[in-house]
């Protein structure tokens, strides 16, 4: 799918949900589309017009302040999350109602996670695996996912999801290990420790922009990178990188007594994700294409 992008006729993004991915991807597309950013908070209008973006006040828990919406934008990056509680993503349905109003939009991605797959016992596989959710926030992005397609061939809408796996990069907040690192917190045994994924934010922001521009219809693709690393291998990577002790390490038991239930989740998933559609058919070259070149960066 193409866009007209002349400087008379730029085509229009509406960002839903930019924060820090979606100021790298605004950062990338400024002066190339018209960019439109909602916002629920007035005092960031300021920070989202100084990227480069014209900020919109709405609240995807409140329709009512949705409907301003129809009719505004060719393309949609949805990067906002669902709600903290329920089966289902109510935010995106209210944002999809919207939009419905008046179809103009034409190209939908949407930021997912790998978490809807749950534990696969560090299988490696492609997008063709079912999902399997094992917590209500990811039943909540399958939920969103399954909403979007539908959307998609109703209005005909070409709908891209990408699965996302953890996000990185040194100064994304909360974003560097080393954080983790110089807290002491400890991660599991080499016995009980599971294969995790990584994406540095810079390579997901151009994910996001390759998935506007050939993202095949109603298709997911999987926004990783190309580590196969255990956790604990991970930080044990970072450390060494950032001249910091390696984390103790602690059996699972031992974590069950020491972690919150959020923090045993990431720990009882294992799994890796193959990527070839995000270098075949989005033809992204992957800046950063391991954890420890994006550490170094």
């Amino acid at each position: 799918m193409t866009f007209p992008n002349t400087a008379f006729k730029r085509p229009t993004l509406l960002i839903v949900g930019c924060g820090d991915v979606g100021l790298r991807v605004v950062k990338l597309l400024r002066g190339r589309w018209r960019l439109l950013a909602l916002t629920s908070s007035r005092e960031r209008m300021a920070e989202l017009r100084a990227a480069g973006a014209l900020p919109l006040f709405g609240n995807l828990d409140e329709p009512a302040t949705l409907a301003r919406l129809a009719g505004l934008a060719d393309a949609v990056l949805h990067l906002a999350p669902p709600p903290a509680q329920g089966r289902a993503d109510t935010r995106t349905a209210n944002l999809l109602r919207a939009l419905a109003l008046k179809v103009r939009v034409r190209r939908i991605v949407y930021a997912s996670t790998s978490g809807v797959y749950g534990d696969c016992g560090g299988e490696r596989f492609d997008e063709t695996r079912r999902v399997d959710p094992a917590t209500g926030r990811a039943q909540r992005r399958v939920d969103a996912e399954a909403r979007l397609r539908w959307h998609g061939r109703a209005c005909g809408v070409r709908v891209s999801i990408l699965r996302v796996p953890g996000i990185y990069a040194g100064d994304r907040a909360g974003g560097h290990p080393r954080e983790r690192l110089m807290r002491g917190d400890p991660v599991l045994a080499a016995a009980d420790d599971v294969y995790t994924n990584h994406i540095h934010a810079d390579d997901l922001a151009r994910a996001c922009v390759a998935a506007l521009a050939r993202g095949l219809p109603q298709r997911v693709v999987h926004a990783c990178d190309d580590t196969e690393l255990k956790m604990g291998d991970y930080f044990d990577l970072a450390a060494d990188l950032c001249g910091l002790p390696r984390p103790p390490r602690i059996t699972r038991e031992q974590a069950r007594e020491r972690m919150s239930a959020l923090q045993l989740s990431f720990m009882s998933e294992s799994r890796r994700l193959a990527n070839d559609r995000l270098k075949k058919e989005l033809r992204l070259k992957l800046r950063y294409p391991t954890v420890a070149d994006g550490l170094r960066a």
